[in-house]
């Protein structure tokens, strides 16, 4: 991943970060998630990140957590630094994350309007590195078609094409329309070659699913 001067080495990382449970929304290291905030808590909480650090952990909630305004969260998320915020005239924030790091959950924070939690980035401290490993781009493309073509997906193949491998495996592994636990697996591959190995088989099992769908209509 590259790393602009703004980015906080690993030792100035918090050791208290605010939380912002997102369901089917996954953020990835080097990858920008587009966010309209409208909620008073957190409203409160892009406050107060702007005002220090400018850090939000983005995490997923867990499926079927039966608690609509606390619901339990996967144990994994990933922090965001705010590389740009817009006022609305109707009270929204529409805010750019940037995909720093991956980080697990020690424990909640006692906390007011926003949920906080103590985070461990040990296991993710790869992150602030550039990944050099590879993947089987054929392959990926070659399922990535099938795929789009399964789900009705136009894809612009000259742009994916002149992308490069880790923005190409970040950029779809956010943007392809995945379940909870399928964006989870992705989001915690640790490596590139592991990220595109877990893409590629989940849109080669969803795309035979969806075959078999569409042969199981037409018996």
């Amino acid at each position: 991943m590259s790393r602009t001067a703004f980015d906080p080495a690993f030792e100035d990382l918090p050791r208290v970060l605010p939380i912002f449970p997102l369901e089917g929304v996954l953020l990835l290291p080097g990858g920008r998630l587009p966010l309209n905030v409208f909620e008073p808590r957190y409203l409160a909480m892009f406050d107060a990140a702007l005002a220090s650090n400018r850090l939000i952990g983005m995490i997923q909630p867990c499926e079927d957590s039966g608690d609509a305004e606390t619901p339990k969260v996967y144990e994994t998320g990933c922090v965001g630094r705010i590389t740009s915020f817009t006022e609305t005239d109707d009270g929204r924030y529409l805010v750019t994350l940037s995909g720093l790091l991956r980080f697990d959950v020690l424990r909640e924070m006692p906390s007011g309007s926003y949920r906080q939690v103590e985070p461990d980035y040990r296991r993710f401290a790869g992150d602030l590195d550039e990944d050099r490993s590879t993947i089987d781009r054929d392959r990926l493309i070659k399922v990535l078609n099938a795929y789009f073509e399964a789900n009705s997906i136009e894809g612009d193949w000259e742009a994916i094409e002149q992308t490069g491998d880790e923005r190409l495996v970040t950029s779809l592994a956010m943007i392809c329309p995945l379940g909870a636990p399928e964006k989870q697996a992705l989001l915690e591959s640790i490596t590139l070659t592991e990220r595109a190995e877990a893409l590629t088989a989940i849109m080669e099992m969803a795309t035979h699913g969806r075959d078999g769908e569409s042969e199981a209509k037409h018996h």
